[in-house]
């Protein structure tokens, strides 16, 4: 199982904690678009280490067009040596509306397009192939030489992985059929991702022709850990206020609706209206924590990771405090690596 850490976007630290995390063993690291971009820690990241995989857990795709995702992608595939994963979500329809002031319509099949776009407009730029892309949603017809990278920048590493992050059935399918990888997002359960994502990922690649091999699945990442009851209940109090979070969404309805807890999902969302984020955590039981996360000691965590997700998944986004602890986290990651 690859284990992949975070590096944060603060631009002043990221290269400096990109060399920790290395050093400290992960295999990858993600960047998150939240209050920052996503991309320029990654570009710092390429420069300050050397075998590192770098890519964006998510970068919000319909944001941007497949033009700039292209560019961007290419010049961090190029410059970090072919260490660069294209890592997309959609996001939901108030943020890209509200938010981005975006479009928002179709989301699973726009995001297909999307991804054929790119993969398309890379195809010009590496074989020369000519740009003739035409959907429903987007329109790719027009490159000429100065607009066009050298097809040598890449250095015969060719061009980024892309993983979509998904939670419905839908937009599982489109990653299945046009992406080299998944990532699940936090807010699953074992169930779900047993019952629900990998069929879903199956049809997908059926779709395509092809089958699971090879194709990567990023598991969900809620660990609850410390190394004393004081930061165990901190974790614990962190993430069950997240889970609220990512519950209150109606769009996640189904994750809770598949363990009995779909009435649970109007009391959160009625409580995020209010702003009663404390509250909201305090809805979350033991019962439903320990079903969205692992919780326990360190030495708990790789053992119950495997058994729960050993068998269906690839690589996890796992964030220890290697820091305060480095030799027994180290342990940690070794026999999360170990299968």
């Amino acid at each position: 199982m690859k284990v992949d850490g975070g590096i944060g976007t603060d631009l002043h630290k990221v290269a400096q904690s990109a060399q920790e995390v290395e050093a400290a063993g992960y295999t990858g690291a993600w960047t998150a678009e939240t209050s920052h971009d996503p991309f320029f820690p990654l570009l710092l990241a390429a420069e300050h280490t050397t075998t590192l995989e770098l890519g964006t857990s998510i970068a919000v795709a319909f944001a941007r067009n497949p033009m700039i995702l292209a560019n961007i992608g290419w010049d961090l595939q190029a410059y970090s040596g072919g260490r660069f994963i294209l890592g997309l979500g959609s996001q939901i329809k108030p943020h890209i509306t509200k938010r981005f002031s975006m479009e928002w319509s179709h989301p699973a099949p726009r995001m297909r397009e999307m991804i054929l776009a790119i993969r398309a407009i890379w195809d010009t730029w590496e074989n020369g192939t000519p740009l003739n892309f035409k959907g429903d949603f987007y329109t790719h017809t027009l490159m000429t030489p100065f607009f066009a990278p050298e097809r040598a920048e890449l250095a015969g590493h060719g061009t980024p992985k892309i993983f979509l992050a998904g939670v419905g059935e839908l937009m599982t399918e489109v990653a299945g059929e046009v992406c080299d990888g998944f990532i699940c997002h936090g807010f699953t359960t074992e169930r779900y991702l047993r019952e629900v994502t990998i069929p879903a990922l199956e049809r997908g690649r059926a779709k395509a022709g092809k089958t699971m091999e090879g194709f990567e699945v990023m598991g969900p990442s809620f660990v609850v850990s410390g190394n004393s009851e004081a930061e165990l209940e901190a974790a614990s109090a962190g993430t069950r206020q997240q889970i609220a979070f990512y519950g209150s969404t109606p769009a996640y309805r189904g994750v809770l609706e598949l363990h009995g807890w779909g009435e649970m999902q109007d009391e959160l969302n009625g409580l995020s209206k209010q702003g009663k984020w404390v509250e909201m955590g305090n809805c979350i039981t033991d019962e439903i924590l320990n079903t969205f996360a692992v919780v326990g000691e360190p030495e708990h965590i790789a053992p119950e990771l495997h058994r729960r997700y050993g068998d269906v998944i690839q690589r996890i986004s796992f964030y220890a405090p290697y820091k305060t602890d480095p030799e027994r986290w180290s342990k940690v990651l070794a026999d999360l690596r170990s299968a």
